[in-house]
Order: C-alpha cells, then structure tokens, then sequence
C-alpha cells in the first residue's frame, strides 16, 4: 500500500476511522472519531482490554460499547436540575409541553446517505430554500403552491414528493408524535407559519419545511409534565457534559483527516 493512499485515510492516534479509497459523509466521519476517541480512553481506564480492537466499518464490539457506556457514567458530572430550573424551563417554553398541537406541513428532504457530498449537498438544500422563500413580485398563493410542489418532485428524497411533499395523516394534519424527535422540535412549538428561514436536520438528512397552518395545543401545568421537563434538562446536560468530555479527549489526541475542534460543531447527535 502506497503512501498516498496511507495518508488518505482519516486516524485517531493512529487507528483508521476507514478502510483506505472510502469516502465517508464529513458527519460519519466526526461521529467514528468521537466513538474511537471514547473507546480508546475507555481502554486507558482499564475498562476494556487492549486486544479489542475495531474494525474500519465504524462497528464496535459490544464489550466496548459496554465500556464506554461505564466510562461516561463515570466520568460525566451530570447535576440534578433544581426545582427552580425545571420551572423557569417550562416557563420559557410552554408550547412545546402543550397537549395536541397539529400542523399541515410540507418538505424537501435532501437526504443524507452514505457516500453523498454533505458538502454539496448541503449548499442545493440552501439554494432550494432561498428560491422557495423569495416570491416574485405579483406571485399569487398558487403560485408559490406550484412552486414548493415543483420543487419537492424534482429533489425530495421522500415518498411524499409524488403529493407536492405533503406529510401527515389522512386529513393532512401532522403531530409531534409522527415525527422524529429532533425533526419536531424544529417544527412544534413555535409561531412561524411559512417556508422555515432555516434548514431543518433530522437523522434522515437536510429539509426544507412549510408550515402551511397550524392548530395550537392545551397548555400543561407544571405538575403535568414536570417529569418531561427534568428528562429534557438532563438531556441537555448529558449533551454539554459530553461534548466537552470529547473536547478534551480531542485535545488530547492525535487526529489525521478529521476534525473535532470547532466549538460551535456538534460531536454528538
């Protein structure tokens, strides 16, 4: 094996993240670092035998998987959020604990598989976007109708671009529970009504997303969803708590062809 082809193949400390000519999605790749980086401090602890060694398909062993898990157990400082936490949460963000909110909706997914250009694709994904919500002067509603249609049969990646990508149940009504969670958040709990002015990510890939009408939700009390409010602070403390454990784990490292440093890039989903 040339050289060359050695110093294409992203490492860290040395241990390939793929096998030598892969091209892997800039995310998968931050994702294998982040996990390799775990696996290895979990077997600086003495949680994991030295002979586990993984494999350039991204798949660990579930001894390790086990490992890091113990690892982050113990190494995470996750404090308990306090009452007054929990109820400045809920305060700040009643709409998205209120019961039976609904919305018609629509998108464009550019999805994200393997081998795909993130990179380009991200920038049609934007370009779809601005298009979309830059309206003609003159431009009727069935126009635009037309427009968001076109639009969705030409580079949605979703079934639901033969319907103009129109999502939701029989009557045209999407919930939060339909969705996946990270793609609901983006979605439920907001005002906005229109093509969104951003990029929606979801573990399917990149979307463009109209709010064509919504129908508000009950408002909870506190004490109805104080349990869900604590586990969305304790996810967000994991997530912090994580992600600067990998900072630190990165900083540490030697990495080749990848890179775990940008403060403002998540290392975890």
């Amino acid at each position: 094996m040339s050289t060359d082809t050695l110093s294409l193949v992203a490492r860290v400390n040395g241990q390939a993240l793929h096998a030598p000519g892969e091209s892997l999605p800039e995310e998968a790749l931050r994702q294998r670092a982040c996990t390799e980086l775990l696996r290895q401090a979990a077997q600086a602890a003495g949680l994991l035998q030295a002979t586990d060694v993984p494999g350039t398909d991204g798949v660990i062993s579930e001894a390790a998987s086990a490992a890091i898990e113990a690892l982050l157990e113990r190494e995470l400082d996750l404090p308990e959020p306090s009452e007054e936490a929990l109820r400045r949460h809920h305060a700040a963000h009643a709409a998205q604990y209120s019961e039976g909110e609904r919305v018609r909706a629509r998108h464009v997914l550019f999805a994200v598989t393997p081998g795909v250009d993130v990179k380009a694709l991200r920038l049609k994904a934007e370009s779809v976007l601005l298009e979309l919500r830059c309206h003609d002067e003159g431009q009727t509603e069935a126009d635009q109708d037309q427009r968001f249609a076109q639009a969705a049969q030409a580079w949605s990646n979703c079934p639901s671009s033969a319907h103009g990508g129109a999502i939701g149940d029989d009557e045209g009504w999407l919930r939060a529970s339909d969705c996946a969670p990270e793609f609901a958040r983006e979605i439920f709990g907001h005002p906005e009504v229109g093509v969104l002015p951003r990029l929606v990510h979801s573990r399917f890939g990149l979307h463009v997303v109209e709010v064509l009408e919504r129908q508000a939700g009950q408002a909870q009390p506190f004490e109805a969803v104080r349990g869900a409010v604590r586990l969305a602070l304790q996810q967000q403390a994991y997530v912090t708590a994580l992600r600067q454990y990998l900072r630190v784990l990165a900083g540490q490292a030697t990495l080749e062809g990848v890179a775990l440093d940008a403060a403002e890039s998540p290392l975890v989903q």
